[in-house]
């Protein structure tokens, strides 16, 4: 149980502070608001966990060939 409220608690201090980095920290880029810009920020996230993703799955098939030679 208390690894899990200790993972929990580590979570929300993260968001917390991703929040107040967004909030405070952003306006000072000056990104110029487009739809490239836009669908950059959506799809960025998504295609890096795809790639870690696959990455792994590549890494934990080589090993499993490794094993069963």
């Amino acid at each position: 149980m208390n690894t899990n409220t200790g993972f929990i608690l580590k979570v929300f201090l993260m968001s917390i502070a991703l929040s107040f980095a967004i909030k405070y920290g952003g306006p000072i880029l000056s990104i110029p608001s487009t739809n490239l810009n836009a669908l950059i920020a959506v799809f960025s996230p998504t295609i890096i966990l795809a790639t870690i993703l696959g990455w792994r799955a590549i890494q934990q098939q080589q090993e499993s060939n490794g094993r069963s030679s």
